[in-house]
């Protein structure tokens, strides 16, 4: 059995899973935010009642935000900012007396998704959460790559390539959290788009909101959303051109736009080297549940 952990903001979640990917328990609790003893304490909780449920024992994998810096041993990265600076993975070994894997949370989602998810079987796997943030993860050949820095998929803190006089405008008005401007998040969240909406129009409107204008064909909600697609598909392009997986894979709350999925592909091949590009973009076929499926998937099935 494996038992999969998803560390968020809000909530904290567990599953177990068996060898056949089946749900065997699932179950979430309110996340103890800013106390990290606390934390570690849910998390074996969690564990033992998983344990409890269902009569087994199993492989402990966790899906949290920011990553283990592979140099100093503890968190970094975290907008959970209790956890940074903390060596979580060690605390969790010890208190759980077994070796415990952690890994992103959207690497994890790409995880499950290259598993048993949209791109089941792809040897290289983009996954992009696109929601209030912007996080992104690879899967090779199902398993997580972190890289040499623990930074691989932080596609997100790169600047949105080949920038119009729009946009250029756009980084010098907002910027980004992590101290720089220009960054992908700040225009292909779901924020992002938000925001964009409402430099074009003066409202601020939910994401939602702004979809359902567009399908009514308002004019202004229409070119936010095809200013969406275009600048989706530039950022795209850019991975394409460097690491050319052979799917990517769309989560998160902007992930559910029908559309994107005709239009993004229509568009990317005017920005990928060469002009061609028929990588398949896919929606995430486990929704919210690809987070702690994938934290579970740590272990695979062929260590």
């Amino acid at each position: 059995m494996r038992i999969g952990i998803d560390l968020g903001g809000t909530k904290t979640e567990v599953i177990a899973l068996g060898d056949d990917g089946q749900q065997r328990f699932r179950h979430r609790i309110a996340t103890a935010r800013d106390d990290y003893a606390r934390t570690v304490e849910d998390i074996a909780a969690l564990v033992a009642l998983a344990e409890a449920e269902t009569g087994e024992t199993g492989s402990v994998g966790i899906g949290m935000p920011g990553s283990i810096s592979p140099f100093s041993g503890v968190v970094k990265n975290a907008n959970s900012t209790w956890l940074n600076g903390k060596p979580l993975d060690k605390d969790l070994s010890q208190r759980l007396q077994r070796e415990v894997r952690l890994a992103n949370d959207a690497n994890c989602f790409a995880v499950s998704e290259a598993v048993d998810g949209a791109a089941s079987g792809a040897q290289t796997v983009f996954g992009v959460i696109i929601g209030t943030g912007c996080g992104a993860g690879m899967a090779i050949g199902g398993r997580v790559h972190t890289g040499g820095n623990g930074n691989a998929g932080e596609w997100g803190h790169n600047p949105l390539p080949w920038m119009d006089e729009d946009e250029l405008r756009h980084r010098e008005e907002v910027p980004c959290y992590c101290g720089k401007q220009g960054c992908i998040e700040t225009f292909i969240s779901g924020t992002g788009f938000a925001t964009d909406y409402q430099r074009l129009s003066g409202q601020s409107l939910k994401g939602n909101d702004i979809i359902r204008l567009a399908e009514e064909q308002d004019p202004l909600a229409e070119l936010a959303l095809s200013r969406y697609e275009l600048r989706l598909a530039k950022s795209l392009a850019h991975i394409v051109n460097v690491l050319d997986p052979d799917v990517i894979v769309l989560g998160g709350g902007m992930s559910n736009v029908d559309r994107l999925y005709k239009t993004v592909p229509l568009l990317l091949p005017h920005w990928v080297f060469g002009g061609e590009c028929h990588t398949p973009i896919r929606k995430a076929l486990h929704g919210d549940s690809s987070g702690v499926r994938g934290a579970a998937w740590l272990w695979p099935l062929n260590p």
